[in-house]
């Protein structure tokens, strides 16, 4: 069951819910769980189709606009309706919400790449059918959706006929009372060609300011014994209807092939055509089948098993799974907070990708890895503007809510302020350098985008009293905002200073016409190096020495403390219920901000000091972001309270399965799913990346039996495994390669298990 997620609930507030849980997606195109069918005429549904980096440009408004303010921002579109699919048995519509339901099941498979439902339905009229429902977004043909029903009759030999429709005029879901979603501008795509042609349904819009373009060319057959078959077009949708003659079970199946400008230039048609000629001999058991061959490989590197817990098995496979299905997988995308399950925070890029998402594909799939920072480089330009608009002569300020690279922030506070995103993509580019040593990335891409970020550094901070400084900025606590020396800023881009240093000098001793080359690109004067090594060297981390805590920031330990303890739950997230100027005066934390640069870069400071930071904060943090529960848990891991570790990692494994922040209808939270996965190998499992190589410091929950996950490194494939009485290790691809065991040096031999038992003796084995 544990490959399985199952969902049978009927009322409007969880099929809601569903939608977004049930959402199918191969990382370029996404479909919420909607029924083909439809609800009734009054139920909110949020249905959706998405592609990712899709978008348009809207007019933000402001009272008081100033310089340096957005004038549009993105939003990621909600594109043509293929899903839909209505059902007459006889005269009758099919609606699980008329007649009654004898029988309901939907489920998510996510080891074979497809959502179905199971339906036993009694009409008004006491016709009695069996229906089955499966749909499917293809891994490996990245354009196609596709829908297969049966309907069995019963107790009747009844016709039945399938209306199939393919609908340009689709409009985005606001709501007005939720900042965390769009609040107008609802209706961003015009119908620009319909027709029905060769058998198929071609519908064509455009997004009204960018003028990117979106397709949908749709090809349907149905397996009956006799039918008639009639097309009808209006000015924005296309429709088919086939009318099978009754007493037999019947098939539909619907190929809805997406194409867009971004990928697909301006042969949008023609492409969907092309796509469907080939897929013309194509039956849905052979997508399914191509779908089980792609995840068969995928969950051969990148599952985790839990032995104890069924529910937390399920929660990291849905995790996983919702990752694979919202990530980039070409040049134009990246991966949003909501991935492509839904249009919360506007299908928007954050840090959330290089901090929480990224690190999941890094230790098990590179090459998506790799394609998230490519996407990053190819905003760079975008970068260097945005620093310019604030007011830099030098450096990329890579924007805080983006699609293509333009900053989409209206409210600079808790988002341009929050100038560490700048350091955090240059931290993703070290990390990956050090897990693939990548040599090609670093002389080009990942050389250039530290020099431009290290620059920023030396733009916004300066030397006071032999210390650099960084004022008015944002960390990642955005309950805290525009302060001084905030400690996750500095340390983070102490980080990204001394790279620079250490990339440049790299270059020169074993590279120096490419350096050369990247100093006429960038005009990146010798001076700026001294200066990043300066800055690195005197980087001012804020310190008490009486709490003997890191301080959040120079001012957050003189204001008064929030009491949390008294605060009603009706209250919380407190963001919808406080104004900001409220929060920022008192001591309280929306998420992980000190804890979280501790976990990132433990190693510059003493365990004492991590430990006292993780006491004082925790009581502090309201966890009313889903990027906190991880890092609180990972680091509880790290300072050995089991417990904690245990219970902040269920609260993130099932977050969105569960519902637990109340808003997954709006779409996934796609980083605390990263968290999940950070939450076991760097948690549980103590895995940390750094220059002198791999550690891990694995332990094991009392409740379970045993825990497995696999790691790739520098060219190996690594399978840890966690059990009560021992730890095993095994080098299945890949040379001898030399980790660090809870503090000790261990040697892996390739095609070899090492076993370390708990009282410490070791044996090794073939594999």
């Amino acid at each position: 069951m544990a490959w399985k997620v199952i969902k049978s609930e009927k009322d409007l507030k969880n099929l809601l819910l569903n939608e977004s849980l049930l959402s199918l997606g191969n990382g370029y195109l996404g479909v919420r769980g909607n029924f083909e069918e439809g609800y009734t005429e009054d139920a909110k549904t949020i249905r959706g189709t998405y592609l990712n980096a899709f978008h348009d440009e809207t007019e933000i408004k402001y009272g008081e606009r100033l310089h340096g303010f957005p004038l549009t921002q993105q939003k990621v579109l909600n594109v043509i309706d293929g899903q839909s699919v209505d059902i007459y048995i006889g005269d009758e519509r099919f609606s699980l919400f008329e007649g009654e339901v004898l029988e309901f099941e939907r489920s998510l498979h996510m080891d074979r790449g497809f959502a179905e439902r199971f339906i036993r339905w009694r009409s008004p009229e006491g016709l009695e059918t069996k229906l089955h429902f499966r749909r499917l977004v293809s891994f490996t043909v990245k354009e196609l959706f596709a829908i297969n029903i049966r309907v069995e009759p019963v107790n009747h030999s009844e016709p039945v006929t399938f209306v199939s429709t393919v609908d340009g005029d689709v409009s985005n879901y606001v709501d007005v009372n939720d900042p965390r979603l769009a609040s107008g501008h609802s209706k961003r795509l015009n119908v620009t060609d319909v027709r029905h042609e060769h058998g198929l349904s071609i519908v064509r819009d455009m997004a009204m300011i960018t003028n990117l373009e979106v397709a949908c060319v749709t090809a349907t057959a149905v397996e009956a014994g006799a039918y008639i078959f009639a097309s009808h077009s209006t000015d924005t949708s296309v429709q088919e209807t086939y009318e099978c003659e009754g007493g037999e079970a019947v098939t539909f199946t619907k190929f809805n092939a997406y194409t867009d400008t971004l990928r697909h230039g301006n042969a949008l048609v023609e492409t969907g055509i092309a796509i469907q000629n080939l897929q013309r001999d194509t039956k849905f058991n052979d997508l399914l089948r191509a779908q089980r061959e792609y995840l068969d490989h995928f969950w051969s590197v990148s599952d985790v098993e839990i032995d104890g817990d069924a529910e937390l098995q399920e929660g990291i496979r849905f995790s996983l799974y919702q990752l694979l299905q919202s990530v980039g997988k070409d040049p134009f995308s990246n991966i949003s907070a909501k991935g492509l399950s839904g249009e919360g925070y506007e299908g928007h890029y954050f840090w959330d990708t290089e901090i929480y998402m990224l690190p999941v594909f890094l230790m098990t799939q590179p090459a998506i890895a790799k394609n998230l920072l490519l996407h990053r480089y190819s905003i760079l330009e975008n970068a260097k503007m945005r620093a310019r608009v604030m007011g830099h002569e030098k450096g990329a300020l890579f924007p805080w809510r983006t699609i293509t690279g333009p900053e989409s922030s209206a409210y600079f506070p808790a988002g341009t302020a929050q100038y560490h995103i700048s350091a955090d993509i240059a931290y993703s580019y070290i990390q990956y350098y050090l897990v693939t040593k990548d040599e090609e990335l670093l002389r080009n891409e990942m050389a250039e985008v530290l020099f431009e970020t290290a620059r920023l550094w030396i733009e916004v901070g300066h030397m006071q009293d032999g210390q650099f400084r960084i004022d008015s900025v944002t960390g990642p606590d955005e309950y805290t905002c525009i302060v001084n020396n905030n400690y996750y800023t500095n340390v983070m881009a102490k980080h990204n200073l001394a790279w620079a240093v250490k990339v440049y000098r790299y270059l020169e001793r074993e590279d120096d016409k490419q350096l050369r080359k990247l100093e006429k690109k960038t005009r990146l004067e010798k001076h700026e190096v001294t200066d990043w090594q300066e800055a690195a060297e005197n980087m001012f981390l804020p310190y008490d020495e009486k709490l003997k805590i890191n301080e959040q920031d120079d001012s957050f330990l003189r204001k008064k403390r929030w009491d949390l303890g008294n605060t009603p739950k009706e209250k919380f997230p407190l963001l919808l219920h406080y104004h900001p100027l409220t929060l920022y005066r008192y001591q309280v934390l929306k998420q992980a901000d000190t804890v979280l640069a501790h976990f990132l870069l433990e190693d510059e400071e003493s365990i004492e000091t991590i430990r006292n930071s993780y006491d004082y904060y925790e009581e502090l943090t309201t966890h009313d972001s889903s990027l906190s529960y991880c890092v609180y848990g990972i680091m509880a891991s790290k300072l050995g309270y089991k417990d904690k570790a245990y219970s902040y990692f269920k609260e993130t494994a099932r977050l969105d399965l569960d519902n637990i922040h109340g808003n997954t209808k709006d779409g996934l939270h796609m980083a605390s799913m990263g968290g999940t996965w950070l939450s076991i190998v760097s948690g549980f499992g103590g895995l940390r990346v750094k220059e002198d190589g791999l550690s891990l410091a694995p332990w094991l929950p009392e409740n379970w039996n045993g825990l497995g996950f696999r790691l790739r490194f520098q060219d190996r494939l690594i399978k840890v495994r966690v059990e009560q009485n021992r730890i095993i290790y095994t080098l299945i691809e890949g040379k001898d390669l030399t980790i660090t065991h809870h503090g000790r040096e261990l040697l892996l031999e390739s095609g070899r298990e090492t076993v370390i038992h708990r009282n410490g003796s070791m044996q090794k084995a073939l594999i």
